[in-house]
C-alpha cells in the first residue's frame, strides 16, 4: 500500500492508468474540458507537466475509475466492508478466542494508530505562503475564482482536542488568504463553532496531496469523533504517519505534497463563491470563514492533486460510491434490522438514499428511516426510500420495482418539514434549510397493487397530445412516469397527476429540456437535484383530518429547473472549440 501520493501515481503509471501531458495547459476552464471529456470516454488519469503560470504539475482523475480505486486499496472496497463488518460482527461480544481467530484483522487495528515522526518529507522545503505558485483551478465558468478542490483540512477540538481531517473546497482570495467552506454538519465546522465561543482564533493546517488511503478517509461520512487518520491506517494496513507543525501547534501528516498552516479567526466572515458543484449547478456566493496562511512547507518536487465536480459522473461518484461500499455494512451495527444502504451518486449522494430494511414488526422500515435521517451525514439525505431486503438496493429498476407494487401514498409517505439540509441546496431558497420525505416501499401483509404497465405504456406514448407543453415522456418500471416539458413543469405535474388514464402509475415528475429522460444518470440527477418536498410536490388527492395530512393517487413532483436556482454547469463554447483544436496534442 502507498503512504504518499507520488508512490501512487508511480504506480498508476506503471499499470497503464496515468498519461503524461507535456504541452501547455491553462488552469482556468481548459484543464476542466480536457479531464471531464478524458473521465467520460474512460482514458487514464492525467498528470500536466506543464501548467500555464504554475511552478508545479497537477495530477486529476486519479480515483476516478474503479479499477483505480482498487489499484489504491489492494482490493475491491465491497470486499473490504464486509470485512470490516464481519469482524466486528463476530466480536460482539469479544473473546480471547476470537480474537486469536481474528488475528490478522486485530493487527490491522493496532497498526493503523497514527505515528510520530520527528522527519517530514512534508516539511523538506519551508517557504513564504504563495498560492500562485500553485496550478490552482477555475473549474466552470461562473465560479468566483479559483478553487483548491482536493483539499484536507485538519483541526482539533478547543475543547476535547480530539483531531478531524475534512475536505472543504477552499477559494483562493489571494497568496496568504482563502475561504474556508465549512458545511452544515462538518466536523471542522463544529470545532470553528467552539472556537468562536471561546472568541478564539482555530489553528488549522490544509493538507493538499496524501496518500490515497488518507484521502478516502477524508471523504468518508465518518461518524463523529472518529479520526479519520487512524481510518486510513485501518484502510492502508500502515499507520499514517504525523510530525508537528512549524508555526501552529497542530500534528500534520508526514508525507504530504504541500501543507499550509495558519488561523481561522473568530467572527471573521467573507463572500465565498459561487462554485461550479457536485449537485450539476453553481452553489450560490455566501459568507463563510477566512483561513489565514502563515507558513508553507513542501515536498522537494511535489505534485497538485486536483478533481472536478459537475453534472455526474465525475470523479466524486468513484470516491463516495468506495467510502459507501466500505462503510455502509456498519449501518446493520446501529439499526439491526437495516440490511443495505445504497446513497445514489447521480442525485448528488445526499439527495437519494435507498434502505433495505427487514421487518420485524408493521413500519419498522419507517422508523429505521427516522433513526438514519438522524445519524451523523445522513441526517443531510433529502428523499429516503425502504425497500425489503430483497430488493438490491444499488438497482434503481428494482428499487422502483418495489414502489409499484408496494407504496401506498396514504400510508408510506412522511414528510418532514423545515429541517436542516445540505448547504449545497438550492431548492428551497434558504440555505441549510428544508424538507425531506420518506417513501416505504416495503413488502406488507396485503396483496402487492399490480398494474397494466403494457397499457399504461400507451396512454404514456400519447401525452404530448394531452398538453403541448410535454416534449417527452417515458415510464420507469411501471411506477415513476418521466415527463419533460418545455415551460410550466407546475402546471403540466398538476394535470398529470389528475389525469384518469394514468391511474395505477406511483411517481410522476416534470423536468427540464436539459435532462435526457431515457438515460438513468441524467433522470436521477434531473429530478432528484431539483425540487424541493415541500414546495414542489402534490398528489391527486391531498386533505386534512385535524392536523394530519392525507395523500393518495400519484405523488407528483414539479422537479423543473425554476427561477432562482443557481444555473446548471455548462463550459462555454471557447473553451469546448480549443480543446476540440487541440486534443491530439494532448496524447502526443
Amino acid at each position: 500500500m502507498f503512504d504518499n501520493l507520488q508512490d501512487f501515481v508511480k504506480h498508476l503509471e506503471k499499470n497503464g492508468e496515468l498519461h503524461r501531458v507535456t504541452v501547455e495547459v491553462d488552469p482556468e476552464l481548459e484543464i476542466t474540458e480536457i479531464a471531464t471529456r478524458s473521465l467520460a470516454l474512460g482514458k487514464p488519469a492525467l498528470l500536466f507537466e506543464n501548467v500555464r503560470g504554475a511552478d508545479f504539475p497537477l495530477v486529476i482523475n486519479m480515483l476516478a475509475s474503479e479499477r483505480r480505486i482498487e489499484l489504491a486499496l489492494g482490493k475491491h472496497p465491497d470486499e473490504l466492508g464486509e470485512e470490516l463488518i464481519g469482524f466486528v460482527e463476530k466480536l460482539m461480544p469479544p473473546s480471547p478466542k476470537l480474537l486469536f481467530q481474528e488475528s490478522a484483522m486485530v493487527k490491522r487495528f493496532i497498526a493503523s494508530r497514527p505515528k510520530h515522526v520527528t522527519v517530514a518529507r512534508s516539511q523538506a522545503v519551508i517557504e513564504k505562503p504563495n498560492l500562485s505558485a500553485l496550478p490552482i483551478l477555475k473549474t466552470w465558468p461562473e465560479d468566483g475564482g479559483r478553487f483548491i478542490t482536493l483539499p484536507q483540512v485538519i483541526t482539533y477540538d478547543p475543547k476535547t482536542g480530539k483531531r478531524n481531517i475534512g475536505i472543504y473546497r477552499i477559494q483562493k482570495f489571494d497568496d496568504q488568504t482563502t475561504g474556508m467552506h465549512w458545511q452544515i454538519g462538518k466536523g471542522g465546522g463544529f470545532h470553528y463553532h467552539e472556537a468562536e465561543k471561546l472568541n478564539q482564533p482555530l489553528e488549522v493546517a490544509l493538507i493538499v496531496g496524501s496518500d490515497p488511503a488518507l484521502l478516502l478517509a477524508t471523504v468518508a461520512a465518518l461518524p463523529e469523533g472518529i479520526d479519520e487518520a487512524m481510518f486510513a491506517g485501518f484502510l492502508r494496513g500502515k499507520a499514517t504517519e504525523f510530525t508537528s507543525g512549524r508555526s501552529i501547534n497542530v500534528q500534520v501528516p508526514a508525507n504530504a505534497e504541500f501543507i499550509f498552516e495558519g488561523i481561522v479567526k473568530p467572527h471573521e466572515r467573507r463572500l465565498e463563491g459561487p462554485f461550479g458543484d457536485h449537485f450539476g449547478h453553481y452553489s450560490n456566493a455566501a459568507e463563510f470563514p477566512v483561513f489565514h496562511i502563515h507558513t508553507m512547507t513542501r515536498r522537494k518536487d511535489p505534485i497538485y492533486p486536483a478533481t472536478i465536480v459537475g453534472i455526474p459522473p465525475m470523479e466524486d461518484k468513484y470516491l463516495g460510491d468506495a467510502t459507501q461500499q466500505i462503510l455502509g455494512p456498519l449501518a446493520r451495527l446501529i439499526h439491526h434490522e437495516v440490511k443495505n444502504v445504497w446513497a445514489y451518486y447521480e442525485a448528488g449522494f445526499h439527495n437519494l438514499l435507498v434502505v433495505s430494511v427487514e421487518e420485524r414488526y408493521q413500519k419498522e422500515a419507517m422508523k429505521a428511516a427516522l433513526g438514519l435521517m438522524g445519524t451523523g451525514q445522513l441526517s443531510l439525505t433529502k428523499c429516503l426510500m425502504t425497500v425489503s431486503e430483497n430488493v438490491d438496493v444499488r438497482n434503481f429498476n428494482e428499487v422502483m420495482k418495489a414502489v409499484r407494487e408496494n407504496f401506498d401514498p396514504h400510508f408510506d409517505f412522511v414528510m418532514i418539514p423545515k429541517v436542516p439540509l445540505d448547504t449545497l441546496d438550492f431548492t428551497s431558497f434558504k440555505m441549510n434549510l428544508g424538507s425531506k420525505m420518506i417513501i416505504d416501499a416495503t413488502e406488507k401483509k396485503k396483496p402487492k397493487q399490480k398494474i397494466n404497465v403494457k397499457k399504461l405504456n400507451e396512454v404514456v406514448k400519447s401525452l404530448t397530445s394531452f398538453d403541448r407543453r410535454i416534449i417527452d415522456a417515458r415510464l420507469v418500471e411501471g411506477a415513476f412516469l418521466l415527463v419533460k416539458v418545455k415551460k410550466e413543469g407546475d402546471a403540466v405535474i398538476k394535470k398529470i397527476v389528475k389525469h384518469p388514464d394514468l391511474e395505477g402509475i406511483k411517481m410522476a415528475a416534470t423536468v427540464s429540456f436539459d435532462v435526457d429522460i431515457n438515460e438513468q444518470e441524467s433522470y436521477i440527477w434531473g429530478v432528484f437535484t431539483r425540487f424541493d418536498c415541500e414546495r414542489d410536490i402534490i398528489f391527486t388527492e391531498q386533505k386534512m383530518i385535524g392536523i394530519s395530512p392525507i395523500y393518495n393517487g400519484i405523488l407528483g413532483i414539479d422537479a423543473t429547473w425554476k427561477n432562482g436556482y443557481p444555473n446548471p454547469l455548462t463550459m462555454d463554447e471557447s473553451v469546448v472549440k480549443k480543446v476540440d483544436e487541440r486534443w491530439d496534442s494532448y496524447w502526443r
